[in-house]
């Protein structure tokens, strides 16, 4: 019987791949603009799991899309807009070289331009989808905001970036949603809760920057020219949800009344707004005045299958929501120049507190440094000369572990000139069995109100170390004399026997490891095995546990001693 003979490499997976060079000809795109419109179109090139069969028995390397995408790309409107862009590159040239200014400067006006927001709304069908992805989107802003304007990417860019990051900025302290706060190596980690979605994002420190050679510019700036429509889209929204208006305005002041004779010799006038908007010092407006209501408690009904006791507790971890966002409400802080003024600004105003500093700082400070109701002032200098009894001076990281604690710490232990307790992470969650360093101890301590004094327990702990100190020295002298304590004489004595009640906890806990046992013995040989890894990992867990309490304990002993010696020492000069 005779058939079609079947061909290799023609049909099964070598038929749903292609190659890049394959897919840039079929669009007829150079390779920097195919690269360009997969960013922008968010498609990606993907391992196929049988390589050699899709590279035709080639082993060689190659980058494989799919199919399906690239024809996808086939109807992009952009494409031609990426051609026409060629035409037009290549008739300014002609002008150019052919000296035809008049030429030139009609092509200029011509220009082509696309815009990507079909594709923003294309990629993300629903706002959450947008929200979900906002963690790179606000990274990849903030640090090209953050770049100098050196010619690496357009100044126009840069500004944008400025320009988007202040605004959601600016919603987060509107809207209260910041919850996490971490200062890193890299630079400060940031989370906010926005509409349920918790979205997380690095700010750089505002460090002199220098261009890295190795990383391709060109590559970044297509990541963000989508970038930056999104977070427009996702700005506009945002400041629709809470009634602001959009672009955002300051209250009580209108754009052209901003230039006061400090601020016109700090900024430009096209720069002045700007400049005084990314201070954050100032509310912005609302569309429609906030009427003010009173409060009234609404009756909580228990869902479908959920208990009282959980609408309780989610009820209490609102409650403790709520006042974490009035975490700073009714303080007044002051900002020495010395210190970091954007983030501390940012936090402090996201929590309710009022925020100022030298006017010769920033733009926009609210009130100098003489007011009597500043209640915090920042400082990260070991002394001060003048010191107002009415306010606690502390260190900058006081705000940031107040605000990952949920509470106002002690100020006793980030005093100017104090060696600052470790900075916690709040994105580490420890698990049962895991090492909680005594600082985490600490501070869960503080939160479910057990704390007490260490200067309290230093003091007890050390007339304790003296107290057995003198005993060893009493036991010493009695054993060098050869007094011996009498021997206590037994009365022996014949007494009725007692029933022995049997301890039912015990005898249930050894039935419950006899019946564990017996289901270990049973498994099958997959599952014993699955089980031993398991095992195995708590183990491992719990060792490295153990080995770090020990490094702890030997180090905090290495402490203690040397503190020892030191105080020793000092009585000895005393005495001297």
């Amino acid at each position: 019987m005779g058939g079609v003979e079947k061909k290799k490499y023609e049909r099964g997976s070598a038929t749903n791949y292609i190659t890049r060079n394959k897919a840039r000809k079929k669009l007829q795109l150079s390779l920097a603009d195919f690269r360009r419109l997969c960013i922008l179109k968010g498609i990606y090139p993907h391992e196929p799991k049988h390589k050699k069969k899709v590279n035709k028995g080639s082993t060689s390397p190659r980058t494989f899309y799919l199919l399906k995408d690239i024809r996808f790309l086939l109807h992009e409107p952009i494409v031609n807009k990426f051609r026409e862009y060629k035409v037009f590159v290549r008739k300014l040239r002609k002008a150019f070289g052919k000296g035809e200014w008049n030429a030139v400067e009609r092509i200029k006006e011509n220009k082509p331009g696309y815009k990507l927001d079909h594709i923003v709304k294309e990629r993300y069908p629903t706002f959450i989808d947008a929200l979900r992805d906002l963690d790179d989107v606000l990274s990849m802003c903030v640090l090209f905001a953050t770049f100098p304007r050196t010619g690496k990417c357009h100044v126009q860019t840069i500004q944008l970036c400025r320009r988007l990051t202040v605004e959601f900025m600016h919603y987060v302290i509107a809207s209260r949603s910041l919850r996490k706060v971490f200062l890193s190596i890299k630079g400060i980690y940031y989370q906010a809760e926005v509409l349920g979605q918790p979205i997380t994002w690095i700010m750089p420190y505002t460090f002199a920057h220098n261009h890295p050679t190795d990383v391709d510019y060109r590559v970044m700036a297509t990541f963000t020219e989508f970038y930056t429509t999104l977070l427009g889209f996702v700005n506009f929204r945002l400041y629709q949800t809470l009634n602001l208006q959009y672009p955002p305005k300051l209250e009580d002041k209108a754009e052209p009344e901003l230039q006061s004779e400090e601020e016109a010799t700090y900024a430009m006038d096209s720069e002045a707004y700007m400049e005084i908007l990314s201070a954050m010092s100032a509310s912005l407006t609302r569309v429609i005045a906030p009427v003010v209501e009173d409060d009234a408690e609404v009756d909580m009904f228990p869902m479908d299958g959920s208990s009282t006791e959980q609408e309780e507790e989610k009820q209490k971890e609102q409650q403790e929501l709520e006042q974490h966002k009035k975490l700073f409400e009714g303080l007044k802080f002051f900002l020495n120049r010395e210190v970091p003024r954007e983030p501390l600004a940012f936090v402090i105003r996201s929590f309710g507190g009022e925020v100022s500093w030298d006017r010769s700082v920033c733009i926009g400070a609210a009130y100098d440094v003489n007011d009597t109701s500043i209640t915090h002032q920042i400082v990260d200098r070991p002394t001060l000369d003048k010191q107002v009894i009415s306010r606690y001076y502390v260190q900058p990281q006081w705000v940031f572990d107040s605000v990952n604690a949920r509470l106002l710490l002690p100020v006793a232990d980030y005093f100017p000139g104090v060696l600052l307790p470790p900075h916690l992470s709040p994105f580490v969650v420890e698990k049962d069995g895991d090492y909680i360093p005594p600082e985490k101890q600490k501070l869960l301590a503080i939160q479910r109100g057990e704390y007490t004094d260490p200067v309290a327990e230093e003091s007890e702990s050390e007339e304790e170390d003296e107290h057995n100190s003198k005993d060893e020295q009493n036991e010493m002298l009695k054993k060098r004399v050869g007094r011996a304590t009498p021997e206590k004489k037994l009365n022996v004595m014949v007494t009725a026997g007692v029933m022995k009640m049997e301890n039912r906890a015990k005898v249930a806990q050894y039935e419950k490891g006899e019946e564990k046992r017996l289901a270990i013995m049973m498994m099958k040989k997959r599952e014993k095995y699955l089980y031993n890894k398991i095992v195995f990992g708590k183990r491992r867990k719990v060792r490295e546990a153990n080995k770090l309490a020990a490094k702890r304990k030997a180090h905090d002993e290495a402490v203690k001693s040397e503190r020892k010696r030191r105080k020793k020492e000092r009585k000895e000069q005393q005495m001297a």
